[in-house]
């Protein structure tokens, strides 16, 4: 037995497309799970032309679709339509990113599916749930984390919001909110509970997860954005740029890690200027201590100060390019380079969750 396949014997229907139900399903297929990716005979999933293709399909496809078997299915004509409820039959789970709605339309809704197999567990994803009066409005992940109130706290000195290339709805609130339910719910069948129904509205899930700016709305002081304990209003846990105009990550939150931080930049007159000895979050002498060690960090370049640090334990690292952390000693076991049938080579990333017997 493999402990890295605890989801082994355990059948997937996935008609999502794109990124949060894809990548959901692809967490499944690498816990053990048997995924069947299933697409319209037309253009099938959109993520198979966006960005350069190589030859048939491009790499974001490559890339949350891998250990997945794959069907094509017209599920509006009624023989094909039965040959997915023949699969339903035998399935433990279908996940599905439709609008609301269009699964029942298809004659595929809850109603029916559970009719045909009492065990199964359903996985809707969308932007705003299956009820309520966003549920039929188009969104994007820009939208769901703007309605969310996190695109406004994620911004620069200037204020503006900074667009995160980290997909936080579509990652966070769609593909492991999905996975928390799926497993939830497999896992209530398994304990001789009946099959369930799983809504995963993103900007919900986005907005349950929100806790900072929550904090400080209950403390009665909302958060200013870029200004905050954790989005650049002290000096101890900031991004500082290099004399080669690379960034260093500042990571100093504590005062322990802070005193070894002032040491190691050899200047132990700032140690006592911490937020934790009531520096004002935001203040003017935070934003002085910050300017100076602005200062500091640009005299080196990112190489130097990572040697300086490499033996400091005080959460100060180097801000890397994809290229180098693809390369990094940190994700050896999670980074690989295969041969895909039909695109050839590239960087594959792996299961992050390990386990063992």
């Amino acid at each position: 037995m493999n402990p890295d396949l605890p989801l082994q014997g355990i059948r997937v229907l996935d008609l999502t497309r794109l990124l949060p139900g894809p990548v959901a399903t692809m967490h499944l297929a690498e816990m053990g799970a048997d995924v069947l990716k299933i697409e319209d005979p037309g253009a099938g999933d959109y993520a198979r032309t966006m960005g350069p293709v190589r030859k048939e399909v491009s790499q974001f496809f490559v890339a949350v679709n891998r250990a997945k078997q794959m069907l094509r299915l017209d599920l509006k004509d009624a023989g094909q339509r039965e040959q997915l409820l023949a699969l339903v039959d035998d399935a433990d789970v279908l996940v599905e990113s439709f609008r609301p709605g269009v699964m029942a339309r298809l004659g595929l809704g809850w109603d029916v599916l559970k009719a045909r197999n009492p065990k199964l567990v359903l996985c809707a994803i969308s932007g705003y749930g299956q009820h309520g009066p966003y549920a039929q409005q188009a969104g994007h992940d820009i939208n769901y984390i703007g309605y969310a109130g996190m695109l406004e706290q994620n911004c620069g000195a200037d204020g503006v919001p900074a667009l995160p290339n980290l997909q936080v709805g579509d990652l966070l609130g769609g593909a492991q909110a999905a996975l928390q339910g799926i497993l939830a719910a497999l896992l209530a069948v398994k304990m001789g509970g009946p099959g369930r129904m799983v809504d995963i509205s993103m900007t919900a899930s986005v907005m349950a997860h929100n806790i900072m700016p929550l904090v400080a709305v209950n403390n009665g002081a909302p958060a200013v954005p870029g200004a905050d304990l954790l989005t650049g209003g002290v000096p101890c846990y900031s991004v500082y740029r290099t004399a080669d105009d690379r960034y260093m990550a500042v990571g100093a939150l504590e005062l322990k890690f802070w005193q070894t931080c002032c040491a190691v930049l050899q200047r132990p007159d700032l140690a006592q200027r911490h937020w934790q000895l009531g520096q004002q979050v935001g203040g003017a002498d935070a934003q002085a201590v910050k300017a100076e060690l602005a200062a500091l960090f640009a005299s080196r370049t990112q190489a130097a100060w990572t040697a300086a640090f490499a033996e400091a334990d005080c959460c100060v690292t180097p801000v890397l390019r994809t290229e180098e952390a693809l390369q990094h000693p940190l994700f050896r076991d999670l980074v690989s380079q295969q041969v895909h049938p039909t695109e050839g080579l590239a960087w594959t990333l792996g299961q992050p969750v390990r386990f063992a017997l």
